[in-house]
């Protein structure tokens, strides 16, 4: 028997490696790519979407996880981060849960392609309430006035605006500052825009309004009269 086997592999084996590799290339060469598969690893974006109304996402998950997906041969190099997506369904979200588990179910891949491996499996996001809160607006004065004016008043309309955003992040104390005004130049009263500036970039304006009305009033300053010297010169401008 030992000696059948080892004619069996043994005798002509050049011929029946020869046959062996045109066997295979025959299979490799008939066999429809879409029986063959691969497998690769991409790094793609993860979306959140549907936060509930008036809540906040504070604390953001990472914006990118990996995923291995296996697609036939013919498809797999049509795969890559630019038509693989992550979406995450904030929906029933809560305040109190911080762990959030990912699925196949929520990656958007081509159609003959299948998700084996997502890394991380979970992301940690937190959310928090919606506050609303009138804050004062300030005015961003630059430069100075030209020798001989001076700034009677400045006026802002409308003196307050409503910001939203995360509870914690807003503090009444808190102030909307405007865009730079450059008065260098100014010789004259002047009314203008400026765009609002939110203290933290966190919040944001409930309403559409972006901008203010900039009042600002200049005066000419008059020269101090010096009465005494005016009366020397008089006096002796009499005594000639």
């Amino acid at each position: 028997m030992r000696k059948y086997l080892r004619n069996l592999f043994l005798r002509n084996w050049a011929l029946k490696l020869v046959a062996f590799i045109l066997a295979l290339v025959l299979w490799l060469t008939l066999i429809p790519e879409e029986k063959i598969f691969s497998e690769k690893t991409l790094t793609i974006p993860l979306e959140t979407f549907n936060i509930p109304t008036e809540m906040e996402l504070v604390q953001k998950p990472s914006p990118t996880i990996d995923v291995t997906i296996r697609a036939p041969n013919r498809l797999i190099n049509q795969i890559t981060s630019a038509n693989v997506f992550a979406k995450l369904n904030l929906e029933r979200a809560t305040f109190i849960q911080e762990e959030y588990p990912l699925n196949k179910t929520m990656i958007s891949i081509p159609e003959g392609a299948e998700v084996i491996k997502i890394s991380p499996n979970k992301v940690n996001l937190k959310l928090e309430k919606t506050k609303q809160a009138m804050l004062d607006v300030v005015p961003n004065i630059i430069g100075k006035l030209q020798e001989g004016f001076k700034i009677e008043k400045i006026d802002v309309s409308p003196t307050s605006v409503l910001v939203k955003g995360p509870e914690s992040k807003i503090k009444e104390k808190d102030k909307v500052r405007t865009s730079p005004v450059d008065i260098s130049s100014l010789t004259q009263s002047v009314e203008l825009e400026a765009d609002l500036i939110l203290p933290k970039p966190d919040l944001r304006l409930a309403s559409s309004q972006t901008k203010v009305k900039i009042s600002i009033v200049i005066k000419e300053e008059k020269e101090a009269t010096e009465p005494r010297k005016k009366g020397k010169k008089q006096e002796n401008s009499f005594l000639l």
